[in-house]
């Protein structure tokens, strides 16, 4: 019988193993969650909002412990863990708040006839959801998805299946049906199948781009929609009149976040000629002061990545990097202590072709390049086959939203800030970062039949 394993990042020993359930489970758990949403969808919203809210509750109460789950199983510094579980509750409190109004049946006049736009759920929607941020993630699907009357089952990286259970354990706490949100502990191998289970109706992933064009293959096989949110290889732009100062700080705080393993934290710092010199130095010396270390043992800036594997793949990006001609002023050594440790590390120039130009780096490496003016910026910026977040930092607000607004090509773009997801915002890629978005009122109808219903006058 195979078994789903988390070990402790920080220290390579093993945290907890747990029997993974076999196809036939599997298969199980996803009938017995259609038959929960067959009732769930005609609970009234004010029952599901009261359940939601119970499960914030929840995630309030347990809130050390699920950021100590995260820092076993995938490294993440406790301070860090605690906020994303703070997360998790904002964005299940707000579409406790906010999902029937924006589910509300719309009214259309027809010549006399009375036409409406109802939304109703599709049912069964599969998260294969990574495991960087191993709560949040997660729920911000399965808010708007149970509260628009879908069910959920979750197949979570295998390397947090503690993480996993634990969400599941948070729904059943807070009284939502047993079955409407079920974990899978299965492989990799296995999600095949329970994509082209009958009464999976959609999918919904967060991961890498190849792992994404694997699902988006085989829902489209069998003509089941998805939303995907990949990797990116965010751009963020410095333009010569920034204030450097501040562009330094939101830059260093957006790519170390999570030890640098994030989607949408700040990669490629693409600095106008006037502002290089300046935003180097002060860059580099903030990463040289950046602590790493067990995030159970001290407050550290930097845990481990989550995996060996990862920290080696990443170490052979910076070397790489060097070898093709970036200058690397901090960082670059694997340390010479036990577990997936690696430091912050600064690429300068890296020349085009090279990973530090426009390859994604999933750990806390910053590529800082040169470029003239701001219209190479944006072509830099562009230059690249990701599109999920960027930033442009300038003193000219005006410019500033010109830019984000109409040249960067990507999900999101702040200006004089760093990239961050938020309930009340759409969130998503485009190009090989994904499509479909999720959270807002645009991420909560993604798993809905909008229905059109004409009603005729009556005689």
């Amino acid at each position: 019988m195979s078994t789903i394993s988390s070990v402790n990042p920080a220290t390579g020993e093993p945290v907890e193993s747990h029997t993974a359930h076999t196809p036939e489970q599997a298969a199980d758990l996803v009938d017995r969650c259609h038959r929960a949403h067959r009732d769930w969808r005609f609970v009234p919203f004010a029952r599901r909002s009261e359940l939601m809210r119970g499960a914030a509750r929840q995630l309030d109460q347990r809130r050390d412990d699920l950021a100590r789950t995260m820092a076993l199983e995938m490294g993440k510094p406790l301070a860090q863990g605690r906020t994303e579980i703070d997360k998790c509750k904002w964005v299940c409190e707000y579409y406790a708040d906010n999902a029937e109004r924006f589910l509300a049946t719309e009214q259309r006049d027809l010549d006399g006839d009375r036409g409406l736009v109802v939304h109703n759920p599709l049912g069964v929607v599969l998260a294969v959801m990574p495991w960087n941020f191993p709560f949040w993630q997660v729920f911000r699907f399965a808010a708007p998805a149970l509260m628009a009357g879908n069910g959920g089952v979750l197949k979570h990286a295998s390397n947090v299946p503690g993480s996993a259970l634990a969400i599941e354990e948070v729904f059943r706490e807070a009284g939502f049906p047993e079955d409407i949100f079920r974990t899978l502990l299965i492989g990799g191998r296995d999600v095949r199948a329970v994509i082209e289970h009958p009464l999976v109706r959609a999918v919904t992933l967060t991961g890498s781009t190849p792992a994404g064009k694997s699902v988006a293959e085989n829902a489209g096989r069998v003509l089941k929609k998805c939303v995907l949110e990949l990797g990116g290889s965010d751009p963020y732009i410095v333009l010569g009149d920034a204030d450097v100062e501040l562009a330094v700080q939101k830059c260093v705080a957006s790519r170390l976040i999570n030890t640098g393993q994030s989607c949408i934290a700040a990669k490629r710092f693409i600095v106008c000629e006037p502002a290089f010199e300046e935003f180097e130095r002060r860059y580099c010396e903030a990463f040289a002061a950046k602590t790493w270390g067990d995030p159970l043992e001290g407050d550290f800036d930097l845990g481990p990545l989550a995996r060996q594997d990862l920290r080696d793949e990443l170490h052979d990006q910076v070397q790489r990097s060097i070898a093709a001609g970036a200058r690397c002023p901090v960082g670059g050594e694997i340390p010479d202590h036990r577990g997936a440790f690696y430091p912050a590390t600064v690429l300068c120039e890296s020349p085009e072709g090279s990973p530090g130009y426009n390859e994604e780096m999933f750990g806390p490496v910053a590529s800082i390049l040169r470029v003239k003016d701001a219209d190479q910026a944006i072509e830099v910026a562009n230059d690249s086959i990701f599109g999920l977040g960027s930033a442009v930092f300038t003193s000219d607000l005006a410019e500033g939203e010109r830019i984000a607004s109409q040249l960067i090509e990507a999900g999101a773009c702040f200006v004089n800030d760093f990239v961050k997801s938020d309930p009340r915002m759409p969130f998503g890629g485009i190009k090989e970062s994904g499509y479909g978005r999720e959270l807002s009122d645009h991420g909560i109808k993604e798993f809905l039949n909008i229905k059109t219903v004409v009603v005729p006058a009556s005689s």
